[in-house]
């Protein structure tokens, strides 16, 4: 008996080596398509900064430290730089117009009176 317990365990080990190999590479892969969306999300007009970041996470997890990793963060971080940057602004690069509230006359004043377009002359 001592004999045949002695062979199954080196097939055993090999067996549990390959499951784990296997599973790295299934993690890997995840991970590179984790990658790849987390580009992808960041090239977006609107990209969400948080799926984007938690699949940087994933890829760094898995043990890759790429060019892509470094691409991707990098991206991101310049994202979120223009965001802070640009926030308040309209498209034109004029600070936005206070609220309507603000616009509002107060109480016992009249609001400014508006000058009417000029007639048009019936021919």
């Amino acid at each position: 008996m001592p004999i045949e317990a002695a062979l199954i365990k080196p097939v055993v080990d090999a067996l549990l080596a390959l499951l784990q190999r296997g599973e790295k590479a299934n993690l890997k892969r995840n991970a590179d398509a984790a990658l790849r969306e987390a580009i992808r999300e960041l090239l977006l007009a609107n990209p969400d900064e948080n799926k984007a970041q938690a699949r940087i996470a994933i890829a760094k997890a898995a043990g890759i430290l790429s060019e892509d990793v470094l691409l991707a963060e990098d991206m991101l971080q310049k994202h979120r730089a223009t965001k802070a940057k640009t926030a308040g602004k309209s498209g034109t690069g004029r600070s936005r117009k206070p609220s309507a509230a603000a616009d509002a006359p107060a109480e016992g004043k009249k609001p400014a009176a508006r000058r009417k377009p000029p007639a048009k002359p019936e021919a």
